[in-house]
């Protein structure tokens, strides 16, 4: 896979599904070719995760879910490193609407050129009531997207096995 354009900072937004982190492997293969750094990003949604009655979370709950987005990246950029000696990876934990946060504010502080991200790493109902992150950022970022759609030889990849694959991944 060529890219003729010279991105020197790529972002890569992972939320544990199997496409986000097909996008990281697709995206290490770019930054190599371009000298570029990845930028590795999960943003958590704490309302996602319900209210409490005082109408916020306690903090030691947002500090468990900060940590363990954290190793999981951590564990990314171990597993990347050592598969491919590609060690220019930086992680990142960002709280907020993963549309807003992807598409505008992180490139926007980090001055990104790229995003790679997979096709989707929601089911249908979710992408139904809560609408699509990749379909947003694709719309609606000011710098270029690449959408991984297919497997690192290239082949399409099944939706129907990933949603099984992705049932039994952890989600950050």
């Amino acid at each position: 896979m060529e890219i003729e354009h010279d991105y020197q900072r790529i972002l890569v937004p992972v939320d544990g599904s199997i496409q986000a982190e097909l996008a990281l492997k697709k995206a290490v293969t770019v930054a190599q070719q371009n000298h570029a750094t990845i930028d590795l990003l999960n943003v958590l949604r704490i309302n996602h995760y319900g209210f409490y009655a005082s109408g916020s979370m306690p903090g030691d709950v947002i500090h468990e879910l900060a940590t363990d987005a954290t190793s999981y990246l951590t564990s990314l950029v171990e597993t990347t490193s050592a598969a491919t000696g590609f060690k220019d990876l930086n992680i990142h934990v960002r709280f907020g609407n993963p549309k807003t946060v992807i598409a505008h504010e992180f490139v926007r502080d980090h001055g990104n050129d790229l995003i790679m991200l997979g096709a989707t790493g929601m089911s249908a109902v979710a992408r139904m009531v809560e609408g699509s992150v990749t379909a947003y950022v694709s719309r609606m970022a000011d710098i270029d997207v690449f959408v991984v759609r297919t497997s690192v030889a290239g082949t399409p990849i099944d939706p129907k096995k990933l949603v099984q694959k992705n049932q039994e991944q952890p989600k950050f």
